[in-house]
């Protein structure tokens, strides 16, 4: 069943069908993507997995087509149709929306106007009208239930159909007006850029789409999406009209009733759920953007660490971690106080902190200058350093069964300032407790298609935790759950068989694992790293591949450690010699890339950052300044970014460079440092416009 698949999603991706059957042969023998991506090379002619995961949603979006398809013969079965070029078109047609049209005259519905008048006997009228002969009309009420049997005909014919479609395409506007009776609430206001809005709908944005439909649901705009209506009725009469008689004038009545009261809407109805679902497409595309940053965000590694949860009026919750993130010790400090400085100070000397992280929420600023005061005083190389650190998601990790299981004695406030702490430390390994929707860096999240948000955030959340590897010794079973041919059945196995067994010595122990087969072995091994007397295992070389590592240090007369030690014995070998039928140059590659830096972390260091010391609050900020800032999320209309002063501003796409910027995570990352000017202050509502134009580097 793939090579009809294949052909169609090659021609919908440009990707070649020999290389999309492959995927899909992968995929069917239960291949994850990132192991096609990473290890089946040869096969898929090096496809990436963003190109494999779009292949992976198109084949799942024709196999549920097809699913379709058997409903529908069953329908026609019912029916007792045995149409052999209907069922052939059906067959033939792999397009949702067109095999939707050919079914529709057989789909079940509720009784219609037109299905009354059929009842009556007036369908051989109608047929005698369409005509548009001239003949002697019978009374008003036969030519209205025929002008219904006309409507509906018109309504469902496929032709009309699609003529509207292209009209809808070309012309349609969205309008929206605010709901008079709840338009003043205090709600509504936020809502106020769109109580009097037009757009085409083929220029709207996705944000703009988003807010509209949250509105809308929310009663406080009513919303309408039209084509020209002069212009979609002269199609239809093009089509429809072919005399000009009293015959012919009936079936311009039902043309125009068939129009407003049956197509429009239904046309109306499609276009305003694919508008959402390109809308929800593109924000689940930059909020998955956005998560896979924040995961790969530089740990700081096993260091000592204070954690501070920021706060005025309960104080500062305080943790003490050791390199491993283990809790040590809590406690509460308040902010200007100096007993607080003092005890900071003497945890800092007894547990020897190597790194303070502070949670970026309310009174984090005031916070960090009491950390940094309270260090200052301390000896240079016994300083820790200091972080902020991002807080999205920690409150629900802390109220979580996941917390209450790690510290079934502490209370939420203990557990949010371990995840701060812990986040600093590996922000991988404790993100990926928290339902990635619940981190926080998307926006109307609640809005999209809950569905395919979860299966995309999923999926990065996946990719990331095998791009990076994982510790299969240290790791915990959150994190092992998203290795590749694992779950939280195998992630648990393979905890419980650590504790029972002690550490992994070799890949291959894994297979004594209960549950963990060959070919989940296969799937997993690549992207698990551990200290054993195999260099490879500490590698992202794949256990298959490990005969061909050893046969170029045979080659060398080496061992495979002098072969990672030493660049000068990697730079003889002739990759050449090493291909077969089954390895090629792209697999080799990476092998020797691998080979150089085995078991290199990807995701960089962490960096320390300074706010501005004089700007404290907004109105502290003056037009034109220059300051440093932290990218603190990214939407598809620009970034937010944290000044120190509690209300994050925005730099607008427009003000993201010197050129034409269409997407902003072209310019910024999340979470990157950067230098911004102040273009405008908004001190009533609490808006800050940024830009980073005329900055000649925007990354501190």
């Amino acid at each position: 069943m793939t090579l009809p698949f294949a052909h169609i999603i090659g021609g919908n991706t440009n990707i070649s069908e020999r290389q999309v059957d492959a995927v899909l042969t992968l995929l069917d023998e239960g291949a994850t993507i990132p192991f096609i991506a990473r290890y089946r090379k040869e096969k898929t002619g090096s496809l990436d997995e963003v190109q494999i995961a779009a292949i992976q949603a198109q084949y799942g979006k024709l196999q549920e087509l097809a699913k379709r398809k058997e409903t529908i013969y069953a329908r026609l079965d019912e029916l007792g149709n045995e149409d052999k070029e209907l069922r052939a078109r059906i067959a033939d047609c792999w397009d949702a929306t067109e095999l939707e049209d050919i079914y529709l005259p057989y789909k079940p519905h509720r009784k219609t106007r037109a299905d009354v008048a059929i009842e009556k006997g007036l369908l051989p009228l109608a047929e005698e009208i369409l005509k548009q002969r001239p003949m002697k009309l019978p009374d008003e009420e036969s030519l209205q239930g025929a002008r219904d049997i006309i409507a509906q005909r018109i309504a469902e014919d496929e032709k009309s159909r699609n003529a509207i479609r292209r009209e809808f395409s070309y012309t349609a506007m969205l309008s929206c007006k605010a709901v008079k009776t709840k338009c003043d609430s205090p709600e509504a206001q936020n809502y106020k850029d769109y109580f009097d809005f037009k757009c085409p709908l083929k220029h709207i944005k996705s944000h703009q789409l988003l807010a509209i439909r949250r509105a809308e649901s929310e009663g406080f705009l009513r919303v309408d999406i039209s084509p020209d209506t002069e212009k979609a009725l002269d199609k239809l009469a093009n089509m429809w009209l072919r005399a000009n008689n009293d015959t012919a004038y009936q079936v311009e009545l039902a043309m125009e009733d068939g129009y407003k009261r049956l197509l429009k809407p239904a046309i109306e109805t499609e276009f305003a759920a694919l508008s959402k679902e390109k809308a929800d497409e593109e924000a689940i595309r930059v909020f998955a953007d956005n998560l896979r940053q924040l995961l790969l965000g530089a740990p700081l590694g096993q260091k000592r660490v204070l954690a501070l949860d920021p706060g005025f009026r309960t104080g500062c919750k305080t943790v003490v971690l050791n390199e491993q993130g283990d809790l040590l010790m809590h406690d509460v400090v308040f902010l200007h106080n100096l007993q607080s400085t003092q005890k900071l100070r003497e945890l800092i000397e007894k547990y020897k902190i190597e790194a303070i992280a502070i949670g970026n929420g309310t009174a984090s600023r005031e916070c960090e200058e009491m950390a940094r005061q309270t260090i200052s005083h301390l000896p240079s190389e016994t300083r820790p350093q200091v972080f902020v650190v991002s807080e999205a998601g920690a409150s629900v990790y802390s109220a979580s069964k996941i917390a209450r299981d790690e510290f079934p004695d502490e209370d939420v406030t203990v557990r949010g300032a371990v995840s701060i702490g812990r986040r600093l430390i590996d922000p991988l390994a404790e993100l990926v407790k928290i339902e990635p929707k619940s981190i926080g860096v998307g926006q109307y999240q609640h809005d999209v298609d809950q569905t395919e948000l979860r299966e995309s955030l999923q999926q990065t959340v996946e990719s990331v935790v095998n791009y990076v590897g994982v510790d299969v010794n240290t790791a915990s079973k959150h994190l092992l759950t998203y290795i590749s041919g694992f779950g939280p059945m195998l992630a648990q196995n393979i905890v419980d068989y650590r504790a029972e067994h002690g550490a992994f010595g070799s890949r291959k122990e894994l297979l004594k694992v209960p549950k963990l087969g060959a070919k989940t072995f296969e799937q997993a091994a690549g992207f698990l790293r551990l200290k054993g007397a195999n260099p490879l295992d500490n590698s992202a070389v794949h256990p298959e591949s490990y005969g061909i590592v050893e046969k170029m240090a045979k080659d060398q007369k080496c061992s495979v450690a002098d072969l990672i030690a030493k660049k000068e014995l990697r730079d003889q070998i002739d990759l050449s010699k090493y291909v077969t039928a089954e390895v090629g140059l792209p697999t080799l590659t990476d092998i020797m890339k691998e080979l150089a830096q085995p078991g290199r972390d990807p995701r960089g260091e962490t960096e320390e950052f300074h706010f501005d010391e004089h700007v404290h609050t907004i109105d502290d900020l003056q037009a034109g300044m220059i300051l440093p800032g932290i990218v603190t999320n990214i939407s598809a209309f620009g970034a937010f970014v944290d000044l120190g002063v509690h209300k994050d501003g925005l730099i607008h796409i427009s003000e993201m460079a010197d050129r034409r910027v269409t997407n902003p995570q072209e310019v910024v990352k999340l979470h990157q440092h950067v230098k911004v000017r102040v273009v405008d202050i908004d001190r009533a509502r609490g808006r800050i416009q940024l830009s980073l134009k005329g900055i000649a580097n925007c990354k501190l």
